[in-house]
């Protein structure tokens, strides 16, 4: 069973997410585009997974865990939840996105199971915790 664990050290994680999609209007017809804040966070993730990405893609199911770690404060102090904006499921999505980009499974369909948890933690940045899952789970 692989399993592939790392950290990506980030002094801000971005808040920009997929929800962040802008459309403008050319001949009546809905554009669809990405705003600036929205490419360079994509290009971050690309950039710091590529270092991280398997030699080959996953085949099997999936499990992922990620834990986005933002850095403590007065009012938020180490080990608590972030329970402020971004959602975790719109900050799962591009990094899920790129992930399969990079070709660390086949389709991101292969994950079938993840979890995704924001928290103030010692150090800012991202965790990625990532199994090979075996036969299906015992209590279905």
């Amino acid at each position: 069973m692989a399993k592939i664990e790392f950290f990506l050290p980030m002094k801000r994680i971005p808040s920009a997410t997929q929800q962040t999609h802008k459309v403008s209007t050319r001949g009546g017809k809905p554009q669809f585009y990405e705003p600036q804040e929205l490419k360079t966070a994509r290009l971050l993730f690309r950039d710091l997974l590529a270092r991280r990405k398997p030699e080959a893609p996953l085949d099997g199911p999936v499990e992922l865990r990620v834990v986005f770690s933002y850095p403590p404060s007065d009012m938020h102090p180490w080990g608590t939840w972030k329970t402020s904006r971004p959602d975790t499921d719109n900050l799962i999505k591009m990094l899920k996105d790129e992930m399969t980009k990079l070709g660390f499974w086949k389709d991101d369909a292969k994950v079938c199971s993840e979890s995704t948890m924001k928290v103030y933690g010692r150090q800012s940045g991202i965790l990625i915790q990532i199994w090979e899952l075996e036969e299906g789970p015992s209590y279905v």
